[in-house]
């Protein structure tokens, strides 16, 4: 069984690398600012006018944070290590790629160090939380749950398991039950036929990457799960160990981290919307660069675009379903199909009571309206007959069907009319009006 995370950019023979640099001097630290090309293209200068993500707790599924990074120092909280069983989610040498946790954190809530915050990396909602979280091998359903119960808003999992759980299956769902957003990694084998997770489990969000021209980076694996894409190549971010390594990778890892800092971003300024709410605003803003206009979307590759966070921000988009574009799980289907749970049997019991009270009432106070109609109407047809010589005549009440003719036709006012099959906005879109790479402020 395999359990990677999703950051082959990480080993020096994999892809185009990773470099792993100490920034003490001043214009190193200054310098990976400048190398930080994905905030200029993500405009995140005018989104940070808006939002940066205050108040919103990002769940980072990975190898530990370092809490320490004069980088991340602060934005780090309490919490799990789900491998050695304790409190202390840091990195361990013995990991494989331990600074890959901390790496995320930093693309994600960075608020780089100096005079205004100048130097070192900054992340695209420097003013979230990140819940550190170190994963074990095998499943993640403990893991999803401890985010989802300890306050995270999003999860971010740029990690795979080539192997399926029943009950991370039912993380999952639980986790977009209680509106907890999964964003989650398309892997960096650049195949269509893998089969990995999360990222195949119904109501995740999974993230395809792109480079600095907007074109699918090559490693990026592609399929119909991939939602949306985003900066891979060249992402520098901190690193470890030590509190002032930088690091420079590519993978879809690194997407994925812009993601959950661009949900996180929307998250902060509309706090009432659901998960699915969150991605609809993603999905309905997404760019295309110029050289792929026209595409069916969603697209394999690029699925529904790139990123925008300022037009997300900013836009009027209408809220959307509950659970916008995510695929919805099996399980959260059979609940929102059955009826309302959660009274006791006994409150159950004197709704019902009360509503056959309330529909009483009604009952005898239409059928009390309906009596005095007809005795109204009895007595001006008797007046009728008697002032103009019978029914026939031409004081008979006109609009009502006379003797021998078939009653009118009476619409049932209860009658819902036959909805015709709903639309699925997300199904093959044309390409939306953002559809420029990089995008224009």
């Amino acid at each position: 069984m395999a359990f990677t995370r999703m950051a082959r950019a990480l080993s020096v023979t994999a892809l185009t690398g990773a470099l792993i640099l100490t920034a003490t001097p001043t214009a190193s630290a200054d310098q990976t600012r400048r190398n930080q090309w994905a905030l200029d293209a993500l405009n995140a200068e005018s989104v940070w006018k808006i939002s940066k993500g205050r108040g919103v707790t990002v769940a980072v599924i990975d190898s530990g944070v370092n809490a320490e990074h004069v980088d991340l120092k602060g934005n780090v909280l309490k919490g799990r290590d789900f491998t050695d069983g304790d409190d202390d989610p840091s990195p361990d040498a013995g990991d494989g790629e331990p600074e890959h946790g901390t790496a995320m954190a930093s693309v994600i809530a960075g608020h780089g160090h100096g005079q205004n915050a100048a130097d070192g990396v900054m992340g695209l909602a420097p003013e979230a939380k990140i819940l550190p979280i170190r994963d074990r091998s095998g499943g993640f359903a403990d893991e999803i749950r401890y985010a989802v119960d300890h306050g995270a808003s999003i999860i971010n999992m740029s990690i795979s398991n080539d192997q399926t759980f029943p009950e991370d299956r039912e993380a999952v769902a639980y986790a977009l039950e209680h509106d907890v957003l999964i964003v989650t990694a398309s892997g960096n084998e650049g195949k269509g036929d893998t089969v990995t997770y999360p990222k195949n489990y119904p109501g995740v969000l999974t993230v395809g990457g792109v480079d600095n021209g907007g074109n699918i980076w090559k490693g990026s694996n592609y399929g119909p799960e991939v939602l949306l894409s985003a900066p891979a190549t060249h992402i520098v971010s901190a690193g470890w160990p030590g509190n002032d390594t930088i690091r420079s990778g590519t993978g879809t890892s690194d997407a994925t981290a812009f993601v959950s800092a661009a949900a996180a971003l929307l998250k902060s300024k509309f706090p009432d919307l659901t998960a699915g709410q969150i991605a609809n605003r993603l999905v309905k803003t997404a760019a295309l660069p110029n050289a792929e206009k026209g595409l069916s979307l969603p697209d394999e590759k690029y699925g529904y675009g790139i990123i925008q966070p300022l037009p997300a921000l900013k836009d009027h988009i209408p809220v959307g379903s509950k659970y916008g574009p995510l695929t919805v799980p099996e399980s959260l289907k059979e609940k929102s199909a059955a009826p309302a749970l959660g009274a006791s049997d006994d409150e159950a019991g004197k709704a019902d009571q009360k509503a056959l009270i309330i529909w009483g009432v009604i009952g005898v106070a239409t059928l009390t309206v309906i009596g005095l109609a007809i005795l109204l109407i009895v007595k001006r047809s008797r007046r009728n007959r008697n002032s103009e010589g019978g029914p026939d005549g031409p004081g008979a009440l006109v609009g009502y069907p006379q003797s021998g003719q078939q009653p009118y036709p009476q619409q049932n006012p209860y009658q819902q009319p036959v909805s015709p099959q709903p639309h699925n906005p997300y199904q093959q879109q044309p390409t939306p009006p953002h559809s420029q790479w990089p995008p224009q402020q």
